[in-house]
């Protein structure tokens, strides 16, 4: 106990923070401050100016045309990547599966199951293994990827998530850990797969392959990479389920916040082009038949169809509607114990696994392995039931698709210790690939014995929830999917033998049960729905899915929230949800806003921009000219003095005019002191020479800012700091780019004009793009830290920008939707105030800042 004590003394807090080890054990963990956001706007500086106008049609036209081939490339490439995992994961998994089926039938009678045991679990620890060595080397390789993704797609720049080595890793990853038996998926993998794709391939170039370099100065910017990424994640949807457009709206439901018309065909086209080239080479690989598209996705739910000779059966009908309710809310609950249990391992881990040496993590693996592979065989050995074969339900005329599901179904039964004619039901399903046996759940017309599928269930929930999160590449939609139908056949077969209803088609119930515990773990809706019916190819079940999804999804709600927002939440990531509570419009701007700024002036000497960037981690900087005090430096000749005076007399006398006019009308100020003190001074004022309004806005600061709380009037108690602003704000500077120019000595000397200043292209400020250099690793010894940077022509005049009394729900829909990295708050003279970023807009943020407002009252 002490040394545990110790150990949490030691560390900081926000290291506590992170490890979920705060003082009150309910507390949530925080979102931490070392996620940087993407930046989805664009910079209107003078090199981007330049480019435009250089652009003209030809040139517009061209450069979409490459958009859309590397969009095309995108999804190729996503579908080979799912065809190579697909290949080997059968590969390995018919070997292993024949080699200890072969040493179980003959240890039947021999009576040696331990070695066949031996045998498996050889298999299953070394594939184990191996899919851990990969995780250690890139460690967000772990799990499925689409929090990761979900997270890229919201806006914040997660370290690594997609970088090359991560999907080698990944792929190869979850290769293994498919193979060796655990319960995991391969289709999660695919979207992070496609996400990877998408962000790598337009940049041609790679931190790990550092020595192969194209010239390709297209896409560099975060705006280009996210439309990309948002491709490849549609993408490995659309290979993992066959489903182009679930593939879509699974990108646009997932995080997307700018979306327009023209990124939605291209997500489609990229979605279309992996869906048909993985759908292409799986059907001339397994089948020989090339051209056909025979197998849309790498999980393929087959043909939903009564048998001809059951006049009775239907698929589903009006009355089953209401027992698809009651399973969607079942679904709900489950899904949400799922999501509880799920969240208290994973804080465990965090707190007990995570710190110590990362052999631990392998070894956590191995054991998980281990269990499940003895769950598996002994479950299968010994719990089983000897259930009647079923005769052959297709006929002649079928289609080929139809009869080659029967004989995959058919196929995939095993007869362990049964008779002739009797197959082992729990052998059925533990003993196969976790896609076939989902086949047999949906097409077996065999029975499954009550208790079977109620220990198949209980047993792979507990084993599921386990594995999700431990060190390997690990996808949920399997498993979960089946597990919802293990439940969804139970409940069917306790329809028709104790309520006596013969007209239920089990497939159905099947499927239902698979959508009502995948929506209670995941509580997708749109994009979930489309993916299933196009899965199962049968437009009528789209109603009793989306019924069901939107019952589990409001059931569990009600409870917690997905498993990929908790682990989202868990790792500290500042996600911003669709819109905010009704009650934050409570708040405005400036009870948000963070009011202590860093800031540069338009000509700053280098020694001022170096302790600025190297005493800030701000990515942002507000650029800014003083309107007091500057007078007499000014007079004196002071030259860097006199640069900024003369920036600010180009950029204030062209609002001049504008300004004074909307000095005349100050109605939506609270105060009629302020009111009246302005039209005195308009009164009084004759439009004056350009020289002289500048000096009088100068000397006076000649418009006085409304206090940031309207309930308060200007004061004779007031400080000058309180009744002004002496920032005029002009623009905003990345540190980015501050640091590009540092690198490259963009500077003049004091005694030289600014125009002497060495221009840099727009291609030369994103030439590092996405790793600019850090400031600590610059050589800066040829620089004289008296030279000055004019930062004017490089950064962005015109952003975005708020009042200081706009309500936070404005407030967050500009910042979401336009996919915004700073906001700075604008008073009505031009002076900033502020700056909003993403961590002022979580939902731990905002409430903390309401229960102030609350507190104040």
């Amino acid at each position: 106990c002490c040394c545990c004590c110790g150990e949490r003394e030691s560390r900081t807090p926000e290291e506590l923070t992170i490890l979920g080890e705060t003082h009150e054990e309910e507390d949530e963990i925080l979102p931490r401050k070392d996620y940087e956001s993407l930046d989805y706007d664009r910079c209107i500086n003078d090199p981007y100016l330049e480019i435009l106008e250089s652009m003209d049609n030809k040139k517009a036209q061209r450069y979409e045309a490459v958009k859309w081939m590397l969009v095309f490339a995108i999804g190729v490439c996503t579908g080979l990547v799912g065809l190579f995992v697909d290949f080997f994961v059968r590969l390995f998994t018919q070997l292993k599966f024949r080699v200890v089926q072969s040493s179980v039938e003959e240890c039947t009678e021999k009576g040696c199951l331990a070695l066949s045991l031996l045998e498996l679990l050889g298999f299953n620890l070394t594939f184990v293994f191996l899919a851990s060595l990969l995780v250690l080397i890139q460690p967000v390789a772990a799990g499925s990827g689409i929090p990761e993704i979900k997270c890229y797609l919201n806006g914040v720049k997660v370290p690594g998530v997609v970088r090359l080595r991560t999907v080698v890793c990944k792929a190869l990853g979850v290769l293994f850990s498919v193979a060796g038996g655990l319960f995991v998926g391969k289709e999660g993998p695919m979207i992070h797969s496609g996400a990877v794709v998408g962000a790598g391939l337009p940049q041609f170039q790679s931190i790990s392959l550092r020595k192969i370099q194209f010239n390709f100065p297209y896409f560099r910017s975060d705006r280009d990479k996210r439309d990309f990424v948002s491709a490849g994640a549609a993408a490995g949807v659309a290979a993992a389920f066959g489903a182009p457009i679930g593939g879509t709206l699974f990108s646009l439901e997932e995080g997307s916040s700018f979306w327009n018309q023209r990124l939605t065909w291209k997500v489609l086209f990229c979605s279309m082009a992996a869906t048909f080239t993985l759908n292409f080479f799986r059907s001339g690989i397994q089948f020989g038949s090339w051209g056909s598209f025979q197998l849309p996705g790498l999980l393929n739910f087959g043909e939903f169809k009564c048998s001809e000779s059951d006049k009775k059966c239907h698929l589903w009908t009006a009355v089953d509607l209401g027992f698809f309710i009651l399973m969607g809310i079942v679904g709900g609950l489950l899904g949400a114990t799922f999501n509880c249990l799920n969240k208290r391992l994973a804080k465990y881990r965090m707190r007990n696994v995570h710190p110590k040496p990362k052999l631990v993590r392998v070894l956590e693996s191995l054991l998980v392995s281990l269990t499940t592979t003895v769950v598996v065989f002994v479950a299968a050995m010994v719990l089983g039931e000897c259930r009647q074969m079923a005769s052959s339900r297709h006929s002649g005329n079928d289609t080929l698709n139809l009869q080659d599901i029967s004989e995959d179904v058919n196929s995939s039964i095993k007869t362990f210790f049964c008779p002739n004619e009797t197959y082992n039901d729990m052998a059925t399903l533990f003993f196969n690939p976790q896609e076939s046996a989902i086949l047999q759940l949906f097409h077996q017309d065999g029975t499954f014995s009550p208790v079977t599928l109620s220990l198949f269930f209980l047993l792979y929930f507990l084993l599921s929830c386990w594995t999700y999160g431990i060190s390997v590449p690990s996808g949920l939609f399997v498993p979960s999917l089946l597990c919802g139908a293990a439940f969804g056949r139970l409940v069917a077969n306790l329809l028709k033998s104790y309520i006596g209803l013969d007209h239920i088609y089990s497939g159905t119930f099947a499927l239902i049960g698979a959508a009502a515990f995948l929506g209670g773990v995941v509580r997708m809706t749109i994009s979930l729905t489309v993916i299933l019916i196009e899965s199962t190819n049968e437009i009528t079940y789209g109603l009793p899915i989306m019924i069901t999804l939107m019952v589990a999804k409001w059931t569990g709600d009600f409870f917690n929230k997905g498993i990929y927002d908790i682990h989202v939440n868990l790792r500290g990531v500042p996600l911003l949800e669709w819109e905010t509570e009704v009650e934050m419009d409570k708040l405005r701007a400036s009870d948000i806003m963070e009011p202590n700024l860093t800031y540069v002036y338009p000509h700053t000497r280098i020694q001022s921009l170096v302790s600025i960037l190297r005493t800030t981690v701000h990515h942002a900087f507000p650029v800014v000219t003083e309107n007091r005090g500057n007078e007499r430096e000014f007079m004196k000749g002071n030259q860097l003095i006199s640069n900024n005076i003369k920036f600010k007399k180009s950029s204030i006398l062209t609002r001049a005019g504008e300004q004074r006019k909307r000095s005349q009308s100050m109605k939506s100020y609270p105060s009629s002191e302020l009111r009246n003190m302005c039209d005195e001074h308009i009164a009084t004022e004759e439009p004056p020479e350009k020289e002289d309004l500048l000096q009088q806005m100068l000397e006076r600061r000649y418009t006085p800012y409304p206090n940031l709380y309207p309930d308060q009037s200007p004061s004779e108690e007031w400080t000058m700091e309180e009744r002004f602003r002496p920032l005029t704000f002009h623009g905003l500077i990345l540190r980015s780019q501050l640091v590009t120019l540092l690198d490259r000595g963009v500077c003049y000397s004091e005694s030289q004009s600014s125009a002497s200043q060495p221009r840099l292209s727009h291609a030369e400020m994103s030439e590092d793009y996405p790793r600019y250099p850090d400031i600590h690793d610059l050589d800066l010894t040829l620089l004289n830290p008296r030279m000055i940077v004019d930062v004017t022509p490089y950064m962005n005049p015109s952003p975005f920008t708020v009042s200081p009394n706009t309500h936070v729900s404005q407030v967050f829909n500009l910042f979401r939707t336009m996919g915004l990295r700073h906001l700075p708050v604008v008073n009505a003279v031009g002076e900033v105030v502020g700056i909003i970023t993403r961590h002022n807009l979580t939902h731990e943020f905002l409430q903390a800042r309401l229960r102030q407002h609350y507190q104040t009252i």
